[in-house]
């Protein structure tokens, strides 16, 4: 008499394999969520633009009394026209300006002032094209009242502390700051600094 054939013993997926199972499973939920963040990063990022653009090109309203700039209100826009930078400035660098404009610093003077106006920007998004600035290319600092034209003279890279770049001047002067190096993954261990004079100082 034949024995019954033998049935194969189930084996239960080791501990080991279910932790593999459960970081890959979080580690693809991760990925997802990364990748929708900085779809929706860009697309806010886009619409501000667009949005902040539009109302640049109306006329400015009449104001019957003395503007103060508020923490995140458009100050105009900056073209660098040879690295085809044209972006939207907003007053204050908190992190949701810096995320859909560039920001202009609150301690520095505004576009016509005497001294340094000072910009800051993301190196991964509004500020990238600044890689392959060269001295001598023009920076147009576009208000709803007027243009303003600067001709970059230097740029070099500082470290974070070095604060002396913001320093106020007795020339009508502009600078760009934004980390470096411009494809570092992580907080970025410098700060790339382009600095200008305007060209036609208003009077």
């Amino acid at each position: 008499m034949s024995s019954p054939p033998l049935l194969p013993i189930a084996h239960t997926p080791s501990r080991r394999r279910r932790i593999l199972w459960a970081a890959c499973y979080f580690f693809f939920l991760l990925g997802i969520f990364a990748i929708g963040y900085a779809g929706y990063v860009f697309a806010d990022s886009r619409a501000y633009q667009s949005a902040e653009l539009r109302k640049l090109e109306q006329p400015a309203p009449l104001l019957q009394e003395p503007h103060l700039l508020a923490e995140g209100d458009t100050l105009g826009e900056i073209l660098v026209p040879r690295l085809n930078l044209d972006v939207v400035v907003v007053q204050g660098d908190s992190p949701k300006n810096l995320r859909r404009a560039v920001a202009h610093l609150p301690n520095s003077p505004l576009p016509g002032e005497l001294g340094n106006v000072a910009l800051a920007g993301h190196r991964d998004t509004f500020f990238r094209p600044l890689r392959n600035i060269l001295v001598g290319d023009k920076i147009i600092f576009k208000t709803r009242a007027r243009s303003f034209e600067y001709i970059v003279e230097t740029f070099h890279v500082v470290d974070p502390t070095d604060l002396h770049v913001l320093d106020s001047t007795p020339a009508h002067e502009l600078t760009l700051l934004t980390c470096f190096p411009f494809y570092y993954v992580g907080p970025a261990p410098k700060r790339f600094v382009v600095r200008a004079r305007e060209s036609e100082p208003a009077p």
